[in-house]
């Protein structure tokens, strides 16, 4: 999926299959929030809030091109997956969502949580060995 024809080093992050999940699941959340009848506004907020946080501290942390940032950032992601998981089960409880929804919205956010939590394994690994690399090696000419 292209989101921008325009690319360089900075915007790498939309190569990742979590961040293209994590909008994906924004898109999910947001257009069955809209159509509940009586939502606090409050609620819906904070709902597409906490979900939208999930792919854009995924982009933050890889900006940031620190490895203890990039893994402070997918824990921040990994707060905002449990806050959005705790209110729509919130809704679910008092039959504001359907069941069929809740079902597809927690496979996609279960798809998620599990591919942040390996992303942050893994740059873990890469921090205690010693194997991050901060240089700059993609080719230029690929940024116009």
């Amino acid at each position: 999926m292209e989101f921008t024809s325009l690319k360089n080093l900075n915007r790498g992050y939309m190569k990742l299959d979590v961040w293209q999940k994590s909008i994906q699941l924004f898109k999910v959340v947001y257009s069955e929030i809209n159509f509940i009848q009586g939502l606090n506004y409050k609620l819906k907020a904070q709902i597409l809030g906490a979900t939208q946080s999930i792919s854009s501290n995924i982009a933050e942390g890889y900006c940031r091109k620190s490895i203890k940032e990039y893994i402070r950032f997918l824990d921040i992601a990994l707060g905002s997956s449990g806050e959005v998981m705790t209110r729509l089960i919130g809704l679910k409880s008092v039959n504001k969502i359907s069941p069929q929804f809740f079902e597809e919205f927690d496979n996609l956010h279960y798809e998620v949580e599990n591919k942040l939590i390996a992303l942050k394994k893994s740059l873990q690994m890469k921090q205690e060995s010693g194997n991050w690399d901060t240089i700059i090696r993609e080719p230029s000419d690929d940024y116009g």
